[in-house]
């Protein structure tokens, strides 16, 4: 199945213009969070096409994308939850974290992916604000000081509907949405 069709391929178009031709293979990441925004994970397909819209290989691209944590090469909920695990974050209480996380959406360990589709949870090695720690992610969203209470109430907020406010810079209401976001293909209201 084609990713980069109709709207897509236009986002795609806007996103290369930015990039001198010499330069083109610059837009590989923001393409891989487009490729993302539409399929909630980076697909084979998407892979595919953006190597051949950047003029280079399926696997350069896969090296970029196997590289950063923030794509995903496996499907997702509607919502990904990253609990850091790292060091500062493990000895503020992490580990009860990253259960408390698992418990409340119903993400099997192992699985990564809710049975209902709306969550996947997993742990991420750092997330770059240790002071904060425990320190999770929500859809790309910082949310500090987490307690394993306050890990219930976001999952119970987002079973709601309901979007968490982060702690710093704008919300998103589905791991998608804020892909696009990434992908630079339209504006962000801040937070």
């Amino acid at each position: 199945m084609a990713v980069f069709e109709g709207p897509v391929r236009a986002d795609a178009d806007s996103i290369l213009a930015r990039y001198p031709e010499a330069h083109r293979r610059s837009a590989v990441m923001p393409l891989l969070y487009l490729a993302q925004s539409v399929e909630g994970s980076v697909t084979r397909d998407a892979l595919r096409e953006i190597g051949m819209l950047l003029g280079i290989t399926t696997a350069e691209v896969e090296a970029v994308a196997s590289f950063y944590t923030m794509f995903r090469l496996r499907p997702t909920g509607t919502h990904v939850i990253s609990v850091c695990t790292n060091l500062a974050c493990k000895l503020r209480g992490a580990e009860a974290v990253f259960e408390a996380a698992h418990e409340a959406s119903g993400v099997v360990h192992g699985a990564e992916l809710s049975d209902d589709g709306l969550f996947t949870v997993h742990e991420e090695e750092c997330l770059g604000v240790c002071d904060f720690a425990p320190a999770v992610q929500i859809n790309f969203c910082n949310h500090d000081n987490v307690t394993p209470e306050r890990m219930r109430e976001l999952v119970a907020g987002l079973r709601a509907g309901e979007v968490p406010s982060p702690a710093r810079g704008p919300a998103f209401d589905s791991f998608k949405a804020a892909s696009r976001a990434l992908a630079g293909v339209e504006e962000v209201a801040s937070a």
